[in-house]
């Protein structure tokens, strides 16, 4: 049988925000654990109380809080963060995995000589995305011309934030950085990471406001 502590946790966790608000101290409890109720009655099939509840979120805040504790240093472990912008991401669909290789190198190529440079390529199943410094914008069309282009966003700048190598062993590592951003409302475009960097894709007028929430939290 379920018990009424376990019933909140099932509900809770299935929202992230939930469980930051929860363990920031920033829900009303009253209020939610009545919106819950006839969830948490029918997965625990009997009636309870809605005072029952506000008893398991309490005790579920506290351990969220404890493991907040993990959270922040994770974020004090953050090293440099680098700013690019001019940037141009690119979508296109590939027939076979010898054109997509056969053109990423003729790319890298073409572009090694260019100072300071940014270039990263993604391969999906279906569909690759490149991400460039506009000065080498009009390369990526010239050699992709005979690809089926998805999609072409301009106007983009990137973050890239250093991390600390235990990061592959740390659960909701990056959950911590993203959840920053979406707490202000600052939408991301795309992500990129490799072992100890993660960077991060905004539109132009949001990459300042990504910056000033990101730095704010890695020192704190």
């Amino acid at each position: 049988m379920i018990s009424v502590q376990e019933a909140v946790q099932e509900i809770v966790k299935v929202s992230p925000f939930i469980q930051e608000s929860l363990s920031r101290g920033i829900i009303n409890l009253s209020a939610f654990a009545r919106e819950i109720h006839p969830e948490v009655e029918a997965i625990v099939k009997k009636e309870i109380k809605v005072g029952a509840i506000i008893v398991a979120l309490k005790r579920y805040a506290i351990e969220l809080r404890r493991n907040n504790v993990g959270k922040i240093n994770f974020l004090k472990q953050i090293g440099d963060l680098t700013v690019r912008s001019n940037l141009t991401e690119f979508t296109f669909a590939f027939p076979t995995t010898d054109v997509l290789l056969a053109k990423q190198n003729e790319l890298l190529t073409r572009i090694k000589d260019e100072k300071d440079t940014f270039c990263t390529v993604s391969q999906g199943v279906l569909e690759t995305t490149i991400i460039v410094s506009k000065n080498v914008e009009g390369t990526v069309r010239e050699i992709f011309e005979d690809e089926k282009l998805i999609s072409n966003f301009g106007n983009l700048s990137s973050i890239t934030i250093k991390l600390p190598k235990d990061t592959v062993d740390t659960p909701g590592a990056y959950y911590t950085i993203l959840a920053l951003l979406a707490w202000e409302g600052i939408n991301v475009v795309e992500v990129v990471s490799t072992y100890t960097e993660l960077t991060v894709i905004f539109r132009d007028e949001d990459v300042d406001k990504a910056f000033s929430t990101l730095k704010r939290a890695f020192r704190t």
